[in-house]
């Protein structure tokens, strides 16, 4: 079996491709013959040292996956050549850049015959942190005024047609050469951020969902009605911002997103129904990985960007 196992933090030669003994899958467990694999912003963060989630290098990086069941030895909930897609063990490792993952069966659902596997496996992390955040922690309902930092970003679009479906008023912060991507997913206003403040340009927001950070959820209270809420992807535990939002009659949430089932299967529910999609901006071969992780060094992605086998 080939893994794809970080060696060094940055520089050119960030990732080499070896064999490695096959997984076994434990009670409970599935083994999953990866399609496709799903890439993410934090990933990049892992790798270049930024916070120690998982430890120093070398480690297998990868959460989003997308395959066909190989091996389900002691569980009912999938059998043998059953298409499913997740994302297992996140945060601890998963090592999911691998032609074969061992993964909970609880932290898989079937996947869709509407989905490709490439489509299926840009969805796990985006998908879950946007549910989570607007289902789960701010509990929006139909007519609340919405903001999303970062509407072009894999979390961004993917929370976009979230709320949309929930039935909210959808307003988003993208660069004016992303309007036409946010407004193809429902959002009802575009904020240019490079032309605009977007404290000037909108106010009376129920919930904010920031994908941004930085002073972005600071300048974020001044928008936000009495009572309102601010939910970011970035800022999970900050005890100062915590207290300014309370002392200013406002909720602070921070998510660290986490694997839900039932969170997924909310997921394809909305897929099915044809309310939600992922935009791939780009695919690479599974040998591709380096150049992949440039691009999102890059950054300012519109949408995601997958590996496939």
């Amino acid at each position: 079996m080939r893994v794809i196992t970080q060696h060094a933090l940055g520089g050119p030669e960030v990732f080499t491709i070896e064999d490695a003994p096959e997984p076994r899958p434990l009670p409970t467990e599935v083994l999953v013959r990866v399609k496709a694999i799903g890439l993410n912003p934090v990933e990049a963060r892992l790798r270049a040292g930024e916070f120690p989630l998982i430890g120093k290098p070398p480690f297998i990086l990868g959460w989003d996956i997308s395959g066909v069941v190989e091996d389900a030895p002691q569980t009912w909930r999938f059998r043998p050549g059953d298409e499913v897609f997740g994302m297992p063990l996140f945060p601890r490792v998963a090592k999911g850049y691998a032609e074969l993952v061992a993964s909970p069966a609880l932290h898989l659902v079937h996947k869709p015959a509407s989905l490709t596997h490439v489509e299926a496996s840009a969805l796990p992390i985006v998908g879950l942190t946007a549910w989570q955040g607007l289902v789960d922690l701010a509990g929006v309902s139909k007519g609340d005024r919405v903001l999303v930092h970062g509407g072009g970003g894999g979390v961004g679009h993917v929370a976009i047609q979230i709320a949309k479906a929930l039935g909210a008023y959808v307003i988003t912060t993208a660069s004016g050469s992303k309007r036409e991507f946010v407004e193809g997913f429902g959002a009802d206003e575009v904020i240019d951020y490079t032309a605009v403040d977007f404290t000037d340009a909108v106010g009376d927001i129920d919930v904010v969902l920031d994908t941004i950070g930085g002073d972005t959820v600071e300048r974020s209270l001044g928008v936000l009605r009495p009572g309102g809420h601010l939910v970011t992807a970035t800022a999970e535990d900050d005890p100062e911002l915590i207290a300014k939002y309370k002392a200013a009659g406002m909720r602070f949430s921070g998510i660290a997103v986490d694997p839900d089932p039932v969170a997924l299967r909310g997921l394809v529910g909305l897929v099915e129904q044809g309310k939600l999609r992922v935009h791939v901006q780009e695919t690479f071969p599974f040998e591709g990985v380096a150049d992949a992780h440039r691009l999102l060094d890059a950054g300012h992605l519109q949408g995601k960007l997958v590996l496939t086998l």
